[in-house]
């Protein structure tokens, strides 16, 4: 059981980042070399930050680093000195890393889905993953984006700890809220589900300071549009992808079991 999961995620993870890293680089990523130029000041230097700041947690772990960077220099831990952020290179470094960063995301999105699909005691198939895909689109996605959406570089965010914390608390309520109300179903748990979905609005994501920016705001809401479709579809090919390799990996334990 253990290692048909683990296949099936393989392969569904792998999958879903080859369709998404495709998608980024065209669509989201010369929005963010743009918006990096703007940040820097310089429209035709080379990209000051490599990811968005978005809210997704391979992104938020990314930028870890570089929270406190001011002009391309991170604070040192000597004397208050400061010294160059590490990123990778223009080109096919950098898109190495962020394909790179998307499989690990989608591997492990898929065995996420995979371990809630048995864990709700659904047989793995391509229509019930997409099924369960599309939930978790809204709870890792759609539901943290309405408080916190995804960021270009130059846009005022909130400190990473305060982001990180309310990304987790909304992910986990929606999900457990979206469990309540399309597996248990009964009206004490509707009820309870619903509470759970709301409750992170209602407490609030963190606020920014709202300072002005360079940047123009047609690229934020393009890039907000463009970044959660990306997702949808990743996570889409997650499930249908998942559904289609656990079959047919049983399919292929069945033959070996009767040779």
């Amino acid at each position: 059981m253990i290692i048909r999961l683990v296949s099936a995620a393989l392969v569904a993870g792998f999958l879903a980042a080859v369709v998404a890293t495709g998608l980024q680089l065209a669509l989201t990523s010369p929005l963010i070399i743009a918006a990096e130029r703007y940040e820097s000041g310089e429209a035709t230097a080379p990209a000051a930050h490599w990811m968005p700041r978005d809210a997704s947690p391979a992104s938020l772990i990314i930028r870890a680093h570089s929270s406190h960077e001011h002009g391309g220099k991170t604070e040192g831990v000597e004397g208050g000195e400061v010294a160059p952020a590490w990123q990778p290179g223009p080109g096919l470094p950098r898109m190495a890393f962020t394909a790179l960063a998307t499989l690990v995301g989608g591997v492990g999105y898929a065995l996420l889905l995979g371990a809630a699909l048995i864990a709700c005691g659904r047989e793995p198939n391509p229509e019930i993953g997409l099924r369960f895909a599309i939930a978790g689109f809204l709870a890792v996605a759609l539901a943290p984006a309405l408080g916190l959406p995804p960021e270009l570089p130059g846009m005022e965010a909130a400190p990473l700890a305060e982001r990180q914390f309310w990304w987790i608390m909304t992910a986990a309520a929606t999900a457990m809220g979206l469990y309540l109300i399309a597996i248990r179903r009964s009206s004490i748990a509707i009820a309870g589900g619903i509470v759970l979905l709301v409750a992170p609005h209602l407490a609030g994501a963190p606020e920014t300071s709202h300072t002005a920016s360079a940047l123009p705001p047609g690229y934020a809401a393009q890039f907000a549009a463009r970044s959660l479709g990306i997702a949808f579809v990743f996570w889409a090919v997650i499930g249908l992808a998942f559904g289609w390799a656990w079959n047919s990996f049983g399919r292929k334990i069945a033959v070996a079991s009767r040779a």
